[in-house]
């Protein structure tokens, strides 16, 4: 996400300026406009971290956010008002960005603004989509209803983050021992053994001189060299992010077999599961669609979906859209069209994110279960054809003497 100043003219006349966090600028002018803002500039803030105003610059964990919901939605549904909801909360508080950030937005509170308008200075703490569905409660009158299904849409989809990063964990532990266990042989252990050969003046077979070379090399040039990909990375990560790099990027990710199928499949689980929290919360769905772009996460994805809403703002249905862009696929596609028929659409959405949820971790925990015995094979391999080549001049001596 980056951080862009937009200086805007609202509905009552005013001019505003407002630091608003988005993917892209372009679809952050389209969902300003829709919002009844008129856009006179959006500028992408540069070096943002530079500009830190305080607690506004700050973020807040998911996990402070969901608590924090938690605690609200118990609170507002015991009838307390807004203000003395916070108090609550601020009372049993501990230190942190949370905690003063939401005392700020106390404070505006009391001085007449609205939630949404309170929580909408703190872009670092508070999500677009999250304040969007806070506004959106406060015009319907059902907030609780409103943070309910957010309370939800945080627990699901962090749910699905965690079960996949737990089950990477392993295999990412084996290949960082792998390469660690590696380097340490051909650093260490090989030039020791050469010195002795050298030492013994015996004549060695191929494999092992080529290897001795490679060794040393590694050896003499090993800073040099971890040099040159730490920069290389880093060059190569500042080019995937700006648009052009990040857009290649992101097609080769979705051309990769096996990985792009199963990469497609999670962005449309946390596009559907966000798309149907934004239209529960009385979004239309315009609106909603652009709200819910970001959390595709893929340049590619996203530029198939804006298409895909320029078609449904023309008059055509969400299912023929977004098959005529084949940015879903065709099951999912079927599903929106039988919720669109049956008037069912936001239940079929987190169907759709639900049934696909539990295919990608069902997918990754083959992957991961198929790419654990791969990695320790391929470590034994290369271990034990170092060694072998190693002791083939001993090998060829030993038979020699006998």
């Amino acid at each position: 996400m980056n951080l862009y100043t937009c200086k805007l003219g609202s509905p009552d006349g005013r001019i505003l300026e407002k630091d608003i966090e988005a993917q892209d600028p372009v679809i952050l002018r389209q969902s300003l406009e829709q919002q009844g803002f008129f856009v006179f500039r959006v500028r992408k803030k540069s070096f943002s971290f530079l500009w830190d105003r305080g607690h506004a610059r700050q973020k807040v964990s998911q996990k402070d956010i969901l608590a924090f919901n938690q605690e609200m939605l118990v609170l507002i549904k015991a009838g307390l008002p807004i203000i003395q909801v916070l108090d609550a909360i601020l009372e049993r508080a501990e230190k942190g960005n949370l905690t003063e950030i939401l005392r700020s937005v106390r404070e505006e509170i009391k001085g007449g603004a609205a939630l949404s308008d309170a929580l909408e200075k703190f872009p670092k703490g508070f999500s677009h989509l999250y304040i969007a569905s806070i506004r959106a409660g406060e015009k319907t009158g059902d907030l609780p209803q409103t943070i309910r299904r957010y309370i939800d849409f945080l627990k699901k989809s962090g749910a699905l983050k965690k079960k996949l990063l737990a089950a990477l964990l392993y295999p990412a532990i084996l290949v960082t021992v792998a390469i660690m266990a590696i380097t340490l042989l051909l650093v260490y252990v090989v030039p020791t053994f050469s010195q002795i050969f050298s030492d013994a003046g015996s004549r060695l077979p191929l494999p092992t001189i080529m290897l001795i070379n490679f060794s040393v090399f590694l050896k003499h040039y090993f800073l040099l060299i971890i040099s040159v990909v730490t920069v290389s990375v880093l060059f190569f990560r500042r080019w995937t992010s700006s648009g052009t790099g990040r857009f290649w990027l992101d097609g080769i990710k979705l051309r990769l077999p096996f990985i792009g199928d199963l990469i497609t499949k999670y962005s449309v689980a946390a596009f559907t599961r966000t798309f149907a929290t934004v239209m529960g919360s009385g979004i239309p769905v315009i609106e909603s669609l652009r709200m819910s772009l970001g959390t595709l996460n893929n340049k590619v994805l996203e530029r198939k979906l804006l298409e895909a809403t320029l078609h449904v703002e023309e008059g055509i249905s969400l299912a023929t859209a977004l098959e005529s862009v084949k940015m879903m696929p065709p099951l999912a596609v079927r599903m929106l069209g039988v919720g669109e028929t049956t008037g069912s659409l936001e239940e079929m959405l987190a169907d759709i994110s639900d049934y696909f949820e539990e295919e990608v971790e069902g997918r990754v925990t083959l992957l991961t279960t198929a790419i654990e015995p791969l990695i320790m094979l391929f470590m034994g391999l290369v271990i034990g054809a170092i060694v072998i080549t190693m002791y083939l001049p001993i090998f060829r001596i030993a038979s020699t003497v006998g």
